[in-house]
Formats: C-alpha cells, structure tokens, sequence
C-alpha cells in the first residue's frame, strides 16, 4: 500500500526524489519499493553519493577488474560506472517520466566538481554526459556557482535537461533562473523543442541553519538565541516568492506559449543536522505546489512514519521569512557572508568526496593488476 504522508505530500503538490542511489538499491529492488510505496518519482546524486556507494561492499568490482584489464585510467573508470549505474536509474524511472510528461522520473548526475569553476569544461562534459548516460530523463547537474551560470545556459541551449545545484542565496537562484531563461531563448532561436526541455534549481536548507545557528549561539543574546533554526526554512520560503515572480512575467510568458516548462525549485539538504529539531523539519515545513524535494532515506523514512503534512506552508508566509532575514542581520549575522561560505564550502566538499572516490576505485583497480 502507499504511505499515506508520502500520498499527503505528494497530493500537496511535492515531487519526492530520493537524495541516494548505489548498485545495492538498484540491484536489491530498494528503489522500486519506494517507487511503489512512498511516491518516489526521481532521484538525485552526487560525488559523496557515488564516493559511499563504492567505498562498501563488492558489487563494482567485476566491473572494476574488466576496466583496469582493458587499459582505462581512473577518471574513464569513474565515468563508466557512475553513467551506468545513472542509466540504469533512468531506465527504473522512465514509466513515471513518461506518465508524468517528461516532469518527474527524473536521475540527476552531477559534472565532475573539479570543473565548478570552468564554464567550458563544464558544457563539455555535459554533453558527454548526457551522451553517455543516453536517456532522455537524465538530467546533467551544474552547481551554481559564478562559472555555472553561463555554463547553464550553454547546456539548456543545447537541448539538455540540467539540475542546477548548490543555490544558497536568493541572488544566485534569480541569477540562476535567467540563466535558464537565456538558455531557453538559445534553444527556441535554434528550433529546438521546449516541451523537451526541464530543469530543477537545488536550494540548500539545512546548511544555512547549521551555519547560522552556530554564529547565533556565538552571539549568545535572547534575540540571537530566539532566531535560531529559522534562516534556512525563511530562505527557501523567499526562493519560492523569487520563482513565483519571474515565471510570472511577459518574458516568461513568451517561452512559455512556445512550449516551454517551469524550472522548479528543489529543496536540497533535507536532513536535519540538529538532533533537537523535528527530523521532518524540511519537509512538512517546505510543501508548496510545483517543489521537489529530494530527501536521503533517513529522511524518507521519517516522513513516512510520521510526517504531519498539513497543507502549503510556503505561500503566504513571505513578510515574516523576510523579517527572519533583517532580524538576523541586526544581530550581526552576515547574510552574504554565510551564503557566500556555504557555497565554497558545498564546492570543496564535493571534489574532496570526488578525490576520496578517485583514491578507493585506484586502489582497487591496483589490486585487480596486481598477481595473485
């Protein structure tokens, strides 16, 4: 039977996809059990996704061995399996991407992280990506970071579905919704087909609480002490005002006459990082319609066993996620500062979880040449 929270939130509008993905799942029918029972209807990874999937247990190493003998290096290594096991996803996934029109069933893969800050390098392997992978509902993830952005708009001009992610501020979402916008006139001036085209913009939350928070205990007054675990719920609030603004202007209007499809938001880092707040905190606190929500399965879990789903909790609550912000920067808590560092941060994470994963796999491949 179907979860009845997972069919509450999806019923409010929320796309589930699950923050995992590893041969285990895939192989173990894991994933098809959650598709069948808790509305899972995408999935995400991601360097550290891929660096735990292949630093437990053997399922990679037949593959592994048959790579090292036919003479591929590491990074050709890595490539192979993680498009593989992507492709494998979007072939689970490909019924409800059909069902849904081309919005949901969607694998999201992300570019190597060593490229955050090379916007030709990026386009690049996009495209090789979305080549190798070849399934219609991959999508190629950027971050978006400075040298993303115009990145963005090369990929989603070029015809390819992108996952725009690590957004933690409202300047670089806007920055990344006119990105896809400038990528969508590119495609439509090329007579490409819109109606193929879709995009998600990950906004992190739970980062931005864990990183407030512990300037706020720093600070240690009443007032800083009352705004604590509030930032990432108000931030992701104002993200969703900023979309319903821009795909509600004539710019947007025009795309869409043409076929186009909304880039929606995606709440990303869902997992709650403080023991003491509710660990569905992310999730029946984020319900608005057209949203995605990727969660890690504990999450998914919890939300399962005992989510409250009460209906949208984003509209409407705009002026008080705004005072949120003025009153955390009376307290002398640096909005650009946090935004700015959590990206960088979110940026060096992933290529050490990216090192880390070249390290297991070379050692691996180094056991497979070395005699018995």
């Amino acid at each position: 039977m179907t979860n009845e929270n997972t069919q509450a939130l999806s019923d409010a509008g929320v796309s589930i996809w699950l923050d995992d993905l590893s041969r285990e799942l895939l192989e173990t029918g894991a994933i098809a059990e959650l598709v069948k029972e808790r509305n899972v209807v995408g999935l995400t990874s991601n360097p550290s996704i891929f660096q735990a999937a292949m630093s437990k247990g053997d399922r990679y190493n037949a593959d592994l061995e048959r790579l090292t003998k036919e003479g591929k290096d590491v990074d050709e290594v890595v490539f192979e399996l993680t498009t593989s096991d992507v492709r494998e996803a979007c072939d689970l996934f490909m019924p409800t991407y059909e069902s849904s029109g081309g919005v949901d069933g969607r694998v999201s893969i992300e570019v190597d992280p060593r490229l955050a800050h090379d916007t030709d390098g990026t386009v690049e392997q996009a495209k090789k990506m979305y080549d190798t992978v070849g399934r219609e509902n991959v999508l190629i993830k950027i971050p978006a970071t400075k040298a993303g952005l115009p990145a963005i708009a090369a990929t989603i001009g070029a015809g390819i579905s992108v996952n725009v992610t690590l957004i933690f501020s409202l300047d670089r979402y806007r920055a990344v919704m006119n990105a896809y916008l400038e990528g969508l006139e590119t495609a439509h001036a090329d007579g490409k087909d819109l109606s193929k085209i879709h995009s998600v913009a990950s906004f992190f939350v739970s980062r931005v609480d864990t990183e407030i928070d512990k300037r706020l205990d720093a600070i240690g007054t009443d007032e800083a002490t009352a705004l604590k675990s509030k930032a990432g719920l108000a931030n992701a609030r104002l993200a969703y005002q900023a979309f319903e603004e821009v795909f509600s202007t004539s710019r947007w209007s025009t795309l869409e006459a043409a076929g186009a499809n909304k880039q929606r938001p995606l709440w990303a880092s869902t997992g709650v990082k403080d023991p003491a707040l509710p660990d569905t905190l992310y999730v029946t606190e984020l319900v608005a319609p057209q949203v995605v929500n990727t969660m890690p399965g504990k999450t998914l879990d919890a939300v399962s066993d005992h989510g409250d789903v009460h209906g949208d909790t984003v509209t409407g609550t705009y002026e008080e996620s705004s005072k949120v912000l003025d009153d955390l920067d009376a307290v002398g808590v640096s909005y650009s500062e946090v935004v700015d560092l959590l990206e960088d941060e979110g940026v060096d994470k992933f290529e050490k979880a990216w090192g880390e994963l070249l390290d297991g796999v070379r050692a691996e491949m180094d056991k497979a040449t070395t005699p018995a």
